[in-house]
């Protein structure tokens, strides 16, 4: 015998005499040798999984990566590289995208707001960076926000020490610039709840040469928006990456002026003694997030929105088919734009709470995560595997025809 032969056979030695007298063929024994079955940790440790019909909710755990992004994180975790260097190369080809002169990959949409607003406070000033977020011995340090505009998210600003000012008309705007102001902060989906829009706003900050900052999380789709608002004059654009484009839930973008980025970098990981040195993003992050907008930006966005309509019908069809049951489709104007199913009912006619609805269909075989508000659930699609719109369907017409009073 040969000595490679020799080897082979030792390697399977063990195992074909274990199985000897078993009438289990060697070769077949011989094929399986060195395949360990795929541990699963999500049965492992008793996790639920569910089918999210409810949208891209953090506490959900977003949206779904892209197999090309997932195999992305896989293949750059084998490989070092040097992390600042990702970053340039990445950002080159973000910016690219997004009509931008430079961008970064944040810890999350949040990460993006907490040091773009970081770097227009302290420029490349290393002092500045390691002084934030005690902001008393800056020369600017408040940042104006329309009152509709001052939701939880500005807390991602006021993490650098900022002092937010509200205004809520134009005049009130053109008021409250100071020797003070540092920038203007623009929260995009609250933009119908506030008196001054875009176009006036960046105006408004140009005039007395003040960067305006503007978060759009979860506002793609549409694509376009991608671009749309550095089109439109805004300094820096923050949007969350593990949403409607499909990339790591745990990374986010910021895109906008060059100068503005490279403050921003200087207040982020890599580099201590700063702000966000506890928000990083891992090279698998950072290049997962790249393929994925990649990938985002060049699919066909016609045919994915007659897939969601399609998929919009049958569930609308079969809820309708109770007595009882009124359906409304809606698209929601800028955040999460894609169509919304309201199923709503006649509480004379089906005895059954939306809480109550919920907890069945999550309960139920399989699990399903919907929203609710009073009589009513509501469904997103944008989140659906193949072939779960009809499993969807088919739940909550069984659950609702059960609520149905005889």
């Amino acid at each position: 015998m040969k000595r490679r032969e020799l080897i082979k056979y030792l390697s399977v030695a063990p195992v074909a005499g274990a199985a000897i007298g078993t009438g289990i063929p060697l070769e077949s024994i011989a094929s399986t040798v060195g395949t360990a079955a795929k541990r699963d940790v999500i049965k492992e440790l008793g996790l639920r999984v569910f089918i999210n019909a409810a949208g891209t909710y953090t506490t959900m755990t977003a949206s779904l990566m892209h197999d090309e992004v997932v195999d992305t994180i896989a293949e750059s975790a084998k490989h070092f590289v040097m992390i600042n260097e990702v970053q340039d190369k990445v950002g080159e080809k973000i910016a690219a995208i997004c009509h931008a002169e430079s961008a970064m990959v944040t810890a999350g949409c949040w990460s993006a707001l907490v040091l773009g607003t970081a770097g227009v406070l302290t420029g490349t000033d290393r002092k500045k960076i390691a002084a934030l977020p005690n902001v008393t011995g800056l020369e600017k340090n408040e940042v104006i926000v329309q009152k509709s505009h001052m939701v939880g998210y500005v807390h991602a600003l006021m993490n650098t020490g900022i002092i937010p000012v509200e205004v809520e008309t134009a005049e009130e705007l053109e008021r409250a610039i100071t020797n003070k102001t540092a920038m203007m902060y623009f929260l995009n989906h609250e933009t119908d709840a506030g008196k001054i829009l875009h176009k006036e706003f960046v105006a408004i900050a140009k005039k007395h040469n003040i960067p305006t900052l503007i978060d759009i999380a979860a506002d793609i789709p549409p694509v376009e928006n991608l671009w749309k608002y550095t089109d439109l004059g805004f300094d820096l654009v923050c949007i969350s990456g593990g949403k409607g484009i499909r990339g790591p839930q745990s990374a986010g973008m910021l895109i906008g002026r060059k100068d503005l980025i490279a403050a921003a970098r200087l207040n982020a990981p890599p580099n201590g003694g700063n702000i966000g040195r506890g928000q990083k993003v891992n090279k698998e992050e950072i290049l997962g997030m790249y393929v994925a907008l990649d990938k985002y930006v060049n699919q066909d966005h016609d045919a994915e929105w007659k897939m969601w309509e399609q998929r919009v019908a049958v569930i609308e069809n079969a809820a309708k088919k109770v007595d009882g049951v009124m359906v409304n489709v809606s698209v929601p104007p800028i955040a999460n734009h894609t169509p919304k199913i309201n199923i709503s009912w006649d509480p004379n006619k089906l005895k059954i709470t939306s809480n109550e609805l919920r907890r069945r269909l999550q309960d139920g075989t399989p699990s399903i995560e919907v929203m609710i508000e009073p009589n009513a659930i509501n469904i997103t699609v944008f989140m659906l595997k193949n072939g779960e719109d009809k499993i969807v369907a088919k739940r909550v017409q069984q659950e609702l025809s059960k609520a149905a009073l005889s």
